[in-house]
């Protein structure tokens, strides 16, 4: 019996002790809340800031400033990559490093771009959450663009009245 309940008592103390190695940051679970908030029905995407690749290049005709931020490797990046003026490229695994953030700018609107947009998701809400409020993330990424812009696209011009 005394072992019965030493044995037990020894279970319920280490149930006690690592009972912080099952708990989560109830102050960041809250942020994530309130960022999250908005993600509702038709507007989700919206709400996340996602960019279809049709917008992205509409905004570039019509000579709005926009930064790129490629999240790729640097290995996916050395064959294909982004040729516009203000591209940044910034593997995810180093973004969030502070000369690397100093480098993200907070005045002008930010797209990032992966190879399919999952890694840029990421990194997009994750650059929001930190308070990055200018950042958007193309949808489907490059894989996307390329297979919105063909030739003709990209040579056509901007038609009247579309920049949104």
């Amino acid at each position: 019996m005394l072992r019965r309940v030493l044995t037990l008592a020894a279970v319920a103390s280490f149930l006690i002790a690592s009972g912080s190695v099952w708990s989560y940051d109830e102050d960041l679970a809250g942020s994530y809340a309130q960022l999250f908030e908005p993600v509702v029905g038709a507007k989700a995407g919206k709400a996340l800031h996602l960019m279809k690749p049709e917008v992205l290049v509409i905004k570039i005709k019509a000579g709005e400033r926009i930064v790129t931020l490629d999240v790729r490797t640097p290995a996916e990046m050395s064959f294909f990559m982004s040729a516009l003026p203000e591209s940044l490229a910034i593997p995810i695994n180093e973004l969030f490093t502070p000369d690397n953030l100093a480098r993200v700018p907070t005045d002008t609107p930010v797209v990032v771009l992966c190879k399919s947009g999952t890694r840029a998701t990421v990194a997009g809400i994750a650059l929001r959450h930190i308070g990055f409020d200018n950042v958007f993330i193309l949808k489907g990424g490059f894989k996307a663009l390329n297979g919105y812009l063909d030739a003709k696209t990209a040579n056509s011009p901007l038609a009247a009245g579309k920049t949104k």
